[in-house]
């Protein structure tokens, strides 16, 4: 009886943990470069809706890679980005200072009083050319993941190894 209540809990637990979570992701190969989209499920920004609130540094990082299925072997990753959307709310003027970062370079930056500006900068991003297409041989099969992570960190599981909060993919043909 305690082996069948524990799977029972686990379940819940996996199932709260997985949610509504996920990323939709776009890529496109074009002009030299691998244009990626991302946007994260609304799940994720009403768990951090309390953190902005109480005026916490939030940030939400979109892990990038460019990869090429290699069959039955892992999976060969041929570049990485790294996209931060970050979150800083003053609770005495109630305004909302947003930050992106591509690789730790700053991109864009601004300030807002709208819930609903926060909401679209921080769940995702519109064709940023993440990767160059230098490497890619034509005619190849390639895939983009986009795992999202955030900071403070609104998953509950037991590993302690950390977790994605949700992750995503999108498949293209390079042809030059």
């Amino acid at each position: 009886m305690p082996g069948r209540l524990l799977a029972i809990v686990l379940c819940a637990v996996l199932a709260e943990s997985g949610g509504d979570r996920g990323v939709d992701v776009g890529a496109v190969a074009r002009d030299g470069r691998v244009y990626v989209s991302s946007s994260a499920s609304e799940g994720l920004m009403r768990d951090l809706d309390q953190p902005i609130q109480a005026g916490l540094s939030t940030t939400i990082t979109y892990d990038a890679d460019l990869r090429e299925e290699v069959g039955i072997w892992f999976d060969r990753t041929i570049a990485s980005a790294t996209v931060d959307a970050s979150v800083q709310y003053d609770t005495l003027t109630r305004r909302y200072q947003l930050s992106r970062s591509v690789d730790g370079r700053i991109g864009d930056s601004k300030v807002t009083e709208d819930k609903a500006e926060v909401k679209r900068f921080a769940l995702g991003f519109d064709r940023l050319p993440l990767f160059s297409t230098g490497d890619l041989a034509p005619n190849g099969e390639y895939y983009v993941r986009v795992r999202v992570r955030t900071r403070p960190r609104v998953t509950f599981f037991f590993w302690p190894w950390g977790r994605d909060a949700a992750s995503g993919i999108a498949r293209f043909t390079f042809i030059p």
